[in-house]
């Protein structure tokens, strides 16, 4: 079960206030990171793209604390756990943030689509716990999905789609969004051990889709109006599952989240300061993300389904964003042109 926080008690909204700095760190991770698109240097990408973030932060009166930070993986570049964003000052309202600066940094790399700059974040009440789960797992199993299925599943009794053999996972997917099975597209990442849900997928007649990398984008889009995407699954990275979260609550859709392991190494390692029904839980949106307030923004960097990429044109870039916030339900489509000429992105090695 979700644990709730106590309502945010201001006269003023400050999330409200505040948003856009968030989306104006993005951007900027994507302005910095775009110019290694292609030159096989993800960790360069990655490094450039935390610096921009930084910058944005070092200025902004907010106490925020990284609670799902990104590198962990591979040690590359990162922001990590425990860091503390903004400038901290006494009375400025406290963050829990979860964020990539490049989810799909393989992508960037070798200058294919689907890599975007991410950022997710919660208000949390002085003296609140946590507003952010971290899951301790480096992969988590997950089935994201929008608005029409989580509504039916509540009609239903509320039960997990995780553990349902997939033939009548696609069912009643389909009855929920009025398709037929052959209809219903799903989307996985390319990974072997991905090969016996791909086959499900196909043995059960379901459109089938498999993407390189990026799987915040891919969770994300069946909660998108014509996005095409009827479900996401698979065992991908469990902090992008946090940050998919928050998105979705934002947008009304949901997702089944559980630890999974790719090595019995890593589940021993886990389960000395996990319990064995932590483990075992699937959670969902409300359990990742805890509380009213929640924000999502992301910036793309080379094209995504859920967002184009940077253009450069002359002396000119365009990005393009999404900003959203659950206590409002707003979803803003954010098309920038930044002058080269004019425009300073602060950087904190600079």
């Amino acid at each position: 079960m979700s644990t709730d926080l106590p309502p945010l008690r201001s006269p003023l909204d400050l999330e409200r206030v505040l948003e856009f700095e968030f989306v104006r760190a993005t951007e900027n991770a994507a302005l910095q990171s775009i110019h290694w698109l292609g030159r096989g240097e993800k960790e360069l990408a990655d490094a450039a793209a935390c610096s921009a973030i930084y910058g944005v932060f070092d200025i902004l009166d907010i106490r925020g604390e990284v609670v799902i930070g990104e590198g962990i993986k591979d040690n590359a570049p990162g922001i990590f756990v425990g860091e503390h964003l903004g400038t901290w000052k006494n009375g400025s309202p406290r963050f829990d943030i979860a964020l990539d600066p490049i989810d799909g940094t393989t992508n960037i790399a070798k200058g294919t689509p689907n890599s975007i700059s991410v950022i997710a974040a919660a208000q949390k009440p002085e003296g609140a716990p946590s507003a952010m789960k971290n899951i301790p797992s480096f992969y988590s199993h997950k089935l994201a999905y929008g608005p029409a299925v989580k509504r039916s599943l509540q009609e239903k009794g509320d039960q997990s789609l995780l553990d349902r053999p997939m033939k009548e996972v696609l069912a009643f997917v389909a009855e929920a969004l009025g398709k037929n099975v052959r209809d219903v597209v799903i989307v996985t990442m390319d990974r072997p051990r991905h090969a016996g849900l791909i086959e499900e997928v196909r043995s059960c007649g379901a459109a089938l889709r498999m993407i390189t990398d990026g799987d915040i984008t891919a969770a994300v889009a069946p909660s998108l109006p014509d996005s095409g995407v009827d479900l996401y699954m698979g065992m991908g990275g469990s902090p992008e599952a946090v940050l998919a979260a928050a998105a979705l609550k934002c947008l009304g859709g949901d997702m089944d989240v559980r630890m999974w392991f790719h090595t019995e190494e890593h589940r021993a390692e886990v389960a000395a300061t996990t319990s064995r029904e932590e483990m075992e839980q699937i959670f969902r949106c409300d359990d990742l993300v805890m509380g009213e307030s929640a924000l999502f923004c992301a910036t793309g960097i080379s094209d995504s389904p859920l967002l184009p990429g940077v253009k450069l044109i002359g002396h000119r870039v365009e990005t393009h964003s999404i900003l959203m916030r659950a206590r409002s339900g707003t979803v803003r489509h954010i098309h920038a042109s930044h002058d080269l000429t004019r425009k300073v992105v602060p950087l904190r090695d600079a």
